[in-house]
Parts: C-alpha cells; sequence; structure tokens
C-alpha cells in the first residue's frame, strides 16, 4: 500500500514537471515569435538585442529608448546646440579671431615680399643708369654744385682738367687686396674753372719713389664719392701725420693742407694711373631683389597662411567629435 502510493505520488510529480516545461517551452518560443526576423543575428538591431536581455535576464526596464524602434525624434534639430555653451563659445570666438588674424598677416608678409622685389628692379635701374658716363660739369652746375647728392653716389663720370703736383698728398694705412698702403690724391683743376677736385689716383704699397701725375689737360674716368668722415673705415681722425699726409680725404682736412678750397666730394679714377691700383669704390648695386629678407617675408607668408587653415581644421575636428559624441547619446549608444 505504501510502495503504491509512492509510485503513484512520483507520477504525479514528473507529470506536473513536464507539463510546466511545456507550458514554459510554449511561453518563450511564443515570445521569440514576436521579434524582429533579425533578432537573433549578430548584425541584427542592437535596441531588439536589448530588449531580448532584458527579457531573459528579468530585469527591471531602464529609462530608455523603446524595444524594437530607435529614438530619433528631435536627434537632427538640436544636435548643434552645444555650440552655444560658453566653452564652445570660447572656442568659436578664438577661431573667428585668429583665423582673421593669420591672413592679414600673411598679406602684411607678401606685401612686404613685394616691396623688396620692386626696390630690387629699382636698384637695378639705378644701378644701370649710374653706369653710364656723365660729364662731371654738368653735376657741377646742378644739385652736385657743392655738395655730392645722394643719387650721385658712385656715379661713373667724365672730366677733363690739369693736375696740381705741387701739392699731391699720401693717404695713409689704405687696404687694397689684403695689403697695407697708401692712397694717391692728386688735386685738379676742371676745365672751365670752379673749385678743385681731389682726385685719387690710385694705391701704392710705398711712400716713395711715386709716379708724377701727367702734365697739361687730362681727360679722366671714374667714380663719384662723398666725403669721408670719422665713421668712414680706415681714416686717421686725430693725432699728427708726416707732412704730405692726410688722414681723411675731407674739405675739411685738406683746407688745412691745401691753398684754396675744394669740391665736397672726390673722384677715384677706374683704372689708376701711372702703375698705381686702383681704389675700392662705392657702387650701387642692383639686382632682382630676391635677397634673403625677401625670402624670409615669402616664408612667414606661407606660415601665417598655413596657420590660418589649422584654425579652421582643428575647429571642424572638434565640432565633428562632439556631434559624434551627441549622436551616440541620442541613440542610447553611450558607453
Amino acid at each position: 500500500m505504501t510502495l503504491a502510493h509512492s509510485v503513484r505520488g512520483m507520477t504525479l510529480a514528473h507529470g506536473v514537471s513536464l507539463a510546466w516545461c511545456m507550458t514554459l517551452l510554449q511561453r518563450t518560443e511564443s515570445r521569440g515569435a514576436t521579434l524582429p526576423q533579425n533578432a537573433e543575428s549578430p548584425g541584427g538591431n542592437p535596441s531588439a538585442e536589448r530588449c531580448v536581455a532584458r527579457d531573459r535576464s528579468r530585469e527591471p526596464r531602464r529609462a530608455g529608448p523603446p524595444c524594437g524602434r530607435l529614438r530619433r525624434s528631435g536627434y537632427r534639430g538640436g544636435v548643434y546646440r552645444f555650440l552655444l555653451t560658453p566653452r564652445w563659445l570660447g572656442i568659436n570666438l578664438f577661431a573667428v579671431l585668429a583665423v582673421p588674424v593669420c591672413v592679414w598677416l600673411g598679406v602684411w608678409q607678401l606685401g612686404r615680399f613685394e616691396q623688396r622685389t620692386h626696390a630690387g628692379d629699382h636698384r637695378s635701374a639705378q644701378a644701370a643708369a649710374l653706369a653710364r658716363p656723365v660729364p662731371l660739369a654738368g653735376l657741377l652746375q646742378g644739385s652736385d654744385a657743392h655738395t655730392v647728392a645722394a643719387n650721385d653716389v658712385g656715379r661713373e663720370i667724365s672730366f677733363s682738367g690739369q693736375y696740381d703736383a705741387a701739392h699731391q698728398l699720401l693717404v695713409p694705412q689704405r687696404t687694397v687686396n689684403g695689403r697695407s698702403g697708401y692712397y694717391v690724391l692728386t688735386p685738379l683743376q676742371p676745365t672751365g674753372g670752379g673749385l678743385r677736385i681731389a682726385v685719387v689716383r690710385g694705391w701704392t704699397a710705398s711712400a716713395t719713389d711715386l709716379p708724377a701725375p701727367p702734365q697739361g689737360t687730362v681727360q679722366l674716368h671714374g667714380r663719384l664719392q662723398t666725403p669721408e668722415d670719422a665713421s668712414s673705415p680706415e681714416v686717421i681722425g686725430s693725432g699728427s701725420l708726416p707732412a704730405g699726409q692726410v688722414g681723411m680725404i675731407s674739405p675739411s682736412t685738406l683746407v688745412n693742407l691745401l691753398p684754396y678750397s675744394v669740391y665736397d666730394g672726390w673722384v677715384a679714377l677706374d683704372g689708376g694711373d701711372a702703375n698705381l691700383v686702383a681704389v675700392p669704390t662705392y657702387q650701387p648695386s642692383g639686382g632682382n631683389g630676391l635677397t634673403l629678407q625677401a625670402f624670409q617675408n615669402l616664408g612667414y607668408t606661407g606660415q601665417w597662411f598655413v596657420f590660418a587653415g589649422f584654425v579652421i581644421f582643428m575647429w571642424a575636428r572638434f565640432v565633428r567629435r562632439e556631434v559624434e559624441v551627441a549622436r551616440d547619446r541620442a541613440l542610447g549608444l553611450e558607453i
């Protein structure tokens, strides 16, 4: 009797268990049938996968997008509202100010480059004009009548006259070709009268056995130079010198050694005279203006334009990153 009751109880318990399992299986299958077709696939809808996970784990539902559809309402319209936050207002203000400043500096440097190249063209034209010899008599009647004009310094001139050999002077401590020696200065009376002119006939290494200047009227070519002063190289501004020597080619010093006044400037002969070496002189330089400073200005131009483009690039990059974060937050994908 006891055994029969036990067998009957076990059969009833198994039946109840089997019925409960069948009921649970049917409930699970009915729930799976209501899910989207791709809910079980790895590439399915992420929201649907989260819904299945909630149902299976029987966790309390969190506030979030409804299962089976994405929360897209209001996303596109307000995604750029972060640009009005205080932090982004500061970033926008910096970009708005930095880009025009960089562009302005680039344009300014480009203008400096053009100025230098144009100045080079002007110097080339000036050098070409000064290379053409002009009569000294014409200069002495114009702006150079008493002093050398700035635009005539280094000008090639032609003139004639007679040397004053009795008052020839030496200018010591002058270097030519790496050797120290003397300039040979001989006053000349121009043809037609006027102030006498100090003519440097050339350079010599020795103060003895100086060649005598030509007699009579001579035709000469040379370059017009400004008078020297204390800041000029190799001048001797103080101290006593031997007789027949002068430390500075200037009317203020020659007036103490000559019995007459001389023209403010002086002339250096082109090829030297009577076995004398031609002395170095100031000559206007030409060129097209493409100097190192001009290339520096051109480099700075490109640099400032690159800075402007970099500011725009970084601003757009930051905005794009912020939009991606806002999109993930709106779709509930924020980690």
